[in-house]
């Protein structure tokens, strides 16, 4: 991933084949790598396994939400998530003193690979598995001070993003994100999120199905409009219409929610162009997210 931010950790298939010869010694086999994002280096092991290394500090409380997690929410779940297979243990021995797992092979490609029309195709999946995860999480689920969180409090950052000049449609978004922030907040429980449902979370098969969603670091409770941006960050207008109305169906959703899923996404979007530019994969998926929220 060409935009990722530098490592915190040195982390390459040495390591990862030192890691589980050493703690998973029956699971040994070939290493390939296959990518190196923002948070983790991921690393094919066999036909059926992949090892997953943070590379950043800030991915090891994320991984460790996972590894706890996951393999509880999992069985509830329409569609295949990485729950972790088996828990691979800090090894200061071998120079990485953190946390990793070892999870499933999930096939498909990343759903930023998928022209949005394709993308559409997973709209009903999508909606299953948010109404799946969306419920009422218990009082220790993982706190995340920037997602399910209530808009007002990604206020300031939103106001520093629109006077940073990245943003080119800045004083046409400002009223949407003011109307975002008028919509009531949330008041119900705190519902499982997954805070980041963007497509390259998604992976997807050839005919654009759904076949798994990734990366749950983000994994917190708390306002589920958060998940339902995904109406905007993954789909064009008729995915979109179709994803609504599949949520509706499954669980009740009204229109203050829908109001700040749209913040949301613009919330997750800009901040992908700033970080990013509009170049990269995600950069393009982002940019062409905001033009949506302005045509909407």
């Amino acid at each position: 991933m060409s935009d990722a931010p530098p490592p915190d950790f040195h982390v390459d298939a040495e390591l990862a084949a030192r890691l589980v010869s050493s703690q998973h010694p029956d699971l040994a086999g070939p290493l390939t790598p296959v990518a190196n994002g923002w948070d983790n280096a991921i690393f094919r092991l066999g036909d059926e396994l992949a090892v997953r290394l943070p590379r950043r500090e800030l991915a090891v409380r994320l991984v460790e939400h996972e590894q706890r997690w996951l393999p509880r929410l999992a069985p509830r779940l329409p569609v295949a998530v990485p729950a972790p297979v088996r828990i691979g243990r800090p090894a200061p021995q071998l120079g990485y003193d953190v946390p990793w797992s070892i999870v499933p092979w999930l096939p498909g490609r990343v759903a930023t690979e998928f022209a949005t029309p394709q993308r559409d195709v997973a709209a009903h999946a999508l909606a299953e598995f948010v109404a799946a995860l969306a419920r009422p999480a218990p009082p220790d689920a993982p706190r995340n001070a920037y997602r399910g969180v209530p808009l007002a409090q990604r206020d300031d950052t939103m106001r520093a993003r629109f006077a940073g000049g990245r943003l080119t449609d800045a004083s046409r978004l400002v009223p949407l994100w003011e109307r975002a922030l008028a919509a009531p907040e949330w008041s119900g429980p705190r519902l499982w999120v997954h805070g980041d449902l963007h497509p390259a979370n998604l992976l997807l098969g050839t005919s654009g199905h759904l076949a798994a969603v990734i990366d749950f670091g983000d994994l917190t409770a708390g306002d589920p409009a958060t998940d339902l941006a995904t109406a905007w960050l993954t789909f064009g207008p008729e995915g979109r219409r179709v994803f609504r109305e599949e949520v509706e169906a499954r669980t009740s959703v009204d229109d203050a929610t829908w109001g700040r899923a749209r913040g949301w996404a613009l919330v997750i979007a800009s901040a992908v162009v700033e970080a990013t530019g509009t170049t990269s994969p995600l950069g393009q998926v982002a940019a062409y997210v905001l033009e949506q929220l302005i045509a909407d």
